[in-house]
This record gives C-alpha cells, sequence and structure tokens, in this order.
C-alpha cells in the first residue's frame, strides 16, 4: 500500500487536473514506473484516495452494503442484509480521515471546519453523507453514509421476499389507482424511501409527477418532473429548501406531488398542497405507528408558525387518506399496518 499511498500524494501535489480520466492516466503512468508489475485494480486504488472517500470506496462499490458508518480514522462499520459489522479498512489517521470528507464535498461547493462542523452532502452515486467534525465531535470525524440501494423492482417481489402479503400489494395498487394520498412511516432503514418508488411506478401513465427530494433517490418512469433541495454553500449562500421547492412545484402544473421525506415546517406547505386538488400525492416520515405519524405531522406543520392548532388539524386529516406503517425486524423490512386515516 506504501506505493498506492506514494503515487496518490505525487498526484495530489502535482498538477493534474482533479478529473476522472486525468487521474486515472496519470495514475496508470505512474503505477507503471513505480511498480511495473503490481495488481491491475491499483489506479483504482489511487483514484479513491484522489478523487474520493479513499479505503471505503470500495465499500460504497459493494451491492450489498447499505450503511458504512466510521466512527474515526481505525472504527468503520457496515450494515449489510440488515446487520452491522466492522470492517478490517482503515484511515491512517484522523487528518486523513477529515482530508477525505473535504476532498469529496469540495467539488459541491460545501465545507466543513471548527465554524462549520456539520455537513449534509449527496455523493455522485446518489448516497447520502453527513459528517461531524472536533468539536463537536469528542475525538475525531465521524461519518455516516447511507445508500440508495433498490434491490425491489416490483410490489409483487415484497411479497415474495415476506414483507407484504398479496392482499396489501393489491390494497396499495388500489390506493394509487383511487388517488388517495398515501403517507408512508417507519423508522430509519424500514425501507420508506423504495416502497414510495415504488408505489409510484403503479401511477399511470400520462399524469405529469413532480417529486422534491432532499437527496434526488427516487426513479420513477413516466412524465417526471424532478426537483432537489440544496444546502447553503460555503458562503452561506444559495440554499433551496424543500419549503421553496413546494411552493415552486405548485406552479409545475403536477397531477401528483411526491415528497421524498417530511422533517419540518414545509409540513403545512405540504398539507396546503394537498388541500387545492393534488389527490394521490404521496411521502415519507419518520414514525413508529400510523398515530405518531399523524402526530408528528401536525407538529411539524405547526411549527411553521402560520397556522392556528385547529386550522392545521383539519387540513391534515382531510388531506391524508391512508398511512402504510413499516417496521424492521431483524434483516427483514415489512408492512405492519395499512391504516386509513380517521377524521379527528
Amino acid at each position: 500500500m506504501g506505493v498506492i499511498d506514494r503515487v496518490a500524494s505525487q498526484i495530489a501535489s502535482g498538477i493534474v487536473p482533479f478529473r476522472q480520466a486525468e487521474v486515472e492516466a496519470e495514475a496508470t503512468r505512474l503505477l507503471n514506473i513505480e511498480a511495473p508489475q503490481g495488481r491491475p485494480e491499483s489506479a483504482r486504488l489511487v483514484m479513491d484516495r484522489v478523487l474520493g472517500l479513499g479505503p471505503v470506496e470500495s465499500l460504497l462499490r459493494d451491492p450489498e452494503v447499505s450503511d458504512v458508518l466510521i466512527n474515526g480514522p481505525d472504527e468503520i462499520w457496515v450494515e449489510r442484509k440488515g446487520r452491522l459489522h466492522q470492517v478490517d479498512e482503515s484511515f491512517p489517521d484522523s487528518e486523513s480521515l477529515h482530508a477525505a470528507i473535504e476532498r469529496v464535498i469540495a467539488p459541491l461547493g460545501l465545507r466543513i471546519d471548527r465554524s462549520s462542523p456539520f455537513v449534509d452532502a449527496r455523493l455522485p452515486d446518489g448516497s447520502r453523507l453527513h459528517a461531524v467534525v472536533p468539536p463537536a465531535t469528542v475525538d475525531s470525524p465521524i461519518v455516516a453514509i447511507r445508500r440508495f440501494t433498490q434491490a425491489v423492482d416490483t410490489l409483487d417481489q415484497l411479497v415474495s421476499m415476506g414483507s407484504a402479503t398479496t392482499e396489501q400489494v393489491e390494497q396499495m395498487r388500489g390506493l394509487v389507482a383511487r388517488r388517495e394520498t398515501i403517507l408512508i412511516s417507519g423508522g430509519t432503514g424500514t425501507g420508506k424511501t423504495t416502497l414510495l418508488n415504488l408505489l409510484a411506478a403503479q401511477i399511470p401513465d400520462g399524469e405529469r409527477i413532480v417529486t422534491i427530494e432532499d437527496a434526488a433517490e427516487l426513479r420513477i418512469p413516466g412524465h417526471v418532473v424532478r426537483l432537489e433541495a440544496h444546502p447553503p454553500n460555503a458562503e452561506g449562500a444559495g440554499e433551496i429548501t424543500i419549503r421553496s421547492l413546494l411552493r415552486s412545484a405548485l406552479r409545475l402544473r403536477p397531477d401528483r406531488i411526491i415528497v421524498g421525506e417530511v422533517r419540518g415546517p414545509e409540513a403545512l406547505d405540504l398539507i396546503s398542497a394537498l388541500n387545492t386538488g393534488h389527490r394521490g400525492s404521496m411521502s415519507t416520515i419518520h414514525a413508529n405507528s400510523p398515530e405518531e405519524a399523524m402526530w408528528r405531522l401536525e407538529t411539524l406543520a405547526l411549527s411553521a408558525g402560520a397556522a392556528s392548532p385547529s386550522a392545521v388539524s383539519r387540513q391534515l386529516y382531510a388531506a391524508i387518506g391512508m398511512v402504510v406503517q413499516l417496521e424492521r425486524v431483524g434483516p427483514l423490512r415489512r408492512i405492519a399496518e395499512i391504516a386509513p386515516v380517521a377524521d379527528d
């Protein structure tokens, strides 16, 4: 690995543009000089160190890995098939880990340092990265990377996997066809985005769909307009919020609006949109039961501070037709309940 690090250091301190083709060509040239009998994958390892997250890039290419959790330079965990495993990969030290974080967020116009110790970013492959550095952490940088791995292509596959019954799948198809507004609820890693993708794919051809996401993960066929939020750049400018996208979406003539996840005051804008003729829209929320999902959505809407509790409650229960509750039992993700929303 000394040759890999040495070649990566030469490229990083040289004049080669940090673009994939140029870095790969220079890595191949230098490796032929430094280690002519080296392994064929050595150029890829050099590129991982120059352009990516170094030793964890191979984990991000593993189709079975859904999460990569870096608790420090020498403690890296991955989730495979619903279970966490510590792996042997490591960074030389905390400074190398910090440099790797800066390397992948710099092209996105983001920064992370002592004055701004948190960062959210979407990597080129669609993965979501959240990093925290000192002084917000005690010892070293902490990184969590959530990969979007769509292992299920159709609703029927949920039945064969044991994640849903035939009756539940047919019920959900009927909800989409009848243009019921659906809220998908569940904890972290229960498969909310996957189910949202599958349900949205059931929307009939000819309907115009506007999707709004923090990180663009949905892959929906048909007439789809995709909008994506963005955090502020290193100068604190350029932020695009879910709220602003929701307001823009209403002017884009949508038949249905798909919001990847509701987690803030944009809940009020979503409820308002659902009460203005966009039946059949969908979204997800973090909650442990259908009842808690509705309570949480109401609380988030009230956090906008622009409407009374009674007005929000009336709009909320008029807007949402059904809550699909997901749960995780070991490695299995399954539909726990499909609950109609009763008028409050």
